[in-house]
């Protein structure tokens, strides 16, 4: 199993970037999805969660109105996009797949990317 992030790079503030998260050898509308982020010096968190069927969906506070989560899964891939960027969502973007239900534990997550690099500044 491999989750590869892309669409990461440099924006400025107020600016949109679109990241996308490729699944291979995965019955993807199994798992659910989630993007987490990692900034300088900080602890990895949740930015959003999708259900496997893409019906339900959940945003981190700091995000919500922002940043949108969906998932095309004849494709296998989970999206994030983000728009009015700040300098505060600059991180890696890392995706992570878990078979069945949502948890809030990172460990129960089976399968991870290696994240894309998302810098907002002027």
């Amino acid at each position: 199993v491999q989750l590869v992030e892309s669409g990461g790079g440099l924006v400025q503030p107020g600016g949109s970037l679109r990241l996308s998260c490729a699944a291979s050898r995965l019955t993807f509308s199994s798992y659910v999805m989630n993007w987490y982020r990692q900034g300088p010096g900080k602890e990895r968190g949740l930015v959003a969660t999708i259900t496997g069927a893409g019906s339900i969906t959940d945003y981190w506070d700091s995000v919500k109105g922002r940043f949108t989560i969906s998932r095309d899964n004849a494709k296998s891939t989970v999206y994030l996009e983000m728009n009015s960027l700040k300098t505060e969502d600059t991180a890696v973007y890392y995706c992570a797949a878990k078979r069945g239900a949502y948890s809030d534990l990172r460990i129960s997550y089976d399968y991870w990317g290696r994240g894309t690099q998302v810098t907002v500044s002027l």
